[in-house]
């Protein structure tokens, strides 16, 4: 999910996938207001929110064992900086990426779906007075403090060479999530190009472990695969001479990342001097 009102289809689709089991809320801070609201919608043996506020606390055997006896999993929103910082090469990332290898299913919103896809956007750079990191930001500096990229914190595998955005259109992400594109795709050690997908509040994926996805929800989802790259990309340079295909799938359509292809609208964004232009009609400028 992209953030803002939670979307009970979203809640039921991983649910129905839990079995009726145990169903676990994560989070670094915040309460149990889940807890209610899931076990309203679900029929299931029981629903848990387990708060990690430190790397002490995911050190905890019994935080380990928890997330072992879990049949759903579910990231809550919050500051994905703290999921890297406290969870990443814990136990916690261990039995986390252990229950997706069993086939547990895992859901995420906003900071809950930044961290989803092999490579996320962490915001460890961000300082607590900062604003809202949008596209024109990114595109001025790719490789300024704030872009901090982190590789491997979750092993999905239909989200391999996957990175996510979450807020997309309401909080201008566009350009950030090209900025990271380009940023992965140039540094030239992938096999394969890294592809984004960006998610619009109130909207969700819903995805199969097949790549069969659906859109639901208010807003849309965007697939973006990098067309041309940047010729020169460093610190302190604009970003330019790029060029991505976006496919845009809106509420009711259906799509499959693995073959990349669905039922959505598909155009092209170039970016000459931090300006996004795209081929839709009317030529919309980001």
């Amino acid at each position: 999910m992209g953030g803002g009102t939670d979307l009970d289809e979203a809640f039921r689709f991983l649910c129905e996938r839990a079995d009726g089991g145990d169903f676990l809320v994560l989070r670094s801070h915040g309460d149990d207001e889940y807890n209610r609201y899931i076990q309203k919608l679900c029929p299931l043996n029981s629903v848990a929110t387990l708060i990690i506020p430190s790397r002490a606390a995911a050190a905890e055997p019994s935080v380990a064992a928890r997330i072992r006896g879990a049949s759903g999993l579910f990231i809550a929103g919050g500051d994905q900086a703290t999921y890297i910082d406290f969870w990443m090469g814990t136990p916690v990332q261990s039995e986390l990426n252990a229950a997706i290898a069993r086939g547990v299913p895992i859901g995420g919103t906003s900071a809950g779906l930044a961290v989803l896809g092999e490579y996320a956007y962490s915001a460890q750079g961000d300082k607590p007075d900062d604003p809202n990191l949008d596209g024109k930001t990114a595109m001025a500096d790719p490789f300024g403090p704030r872009i901090t990229l982190v590789h491997g914190f979750l092993d999905i595998p239909i989200l391999k060479g996957i990175i996510t955005d979450t807020h997309f259109a309401k909080r201008n992400r566009m350009g950030r999530l090209l900025v990271f594109l380009a940023r992965l795709n140039a540094a030239g050690s992938n096999d394969k190009r890294v592809r984004g997908i960006g998610v619009e509040e109130r909207a969700a994926i819903l995805l199969e472990p097949d790549g069969k996805g659906s859109v639901v929800g208010h807003g849309s989802a965007y697939l973006v695969e990098p067309q041309r790259f940047p010729s020169n990309i460093g610190r302190g340079t604009p970003l330019t001479g790029a060029a991505f295909t976006v496919q845009k799938v809106g509420p009711g359509h259906s799509f499959n990342v693995r073959e990349r292809r669905g039922d959505a609208t598909t155009y092209t964004l170039s970016i000459e001097k931090c300006t996004i232009r795209s081929t839709q009609p009317g030529g919309a400028v980001y």
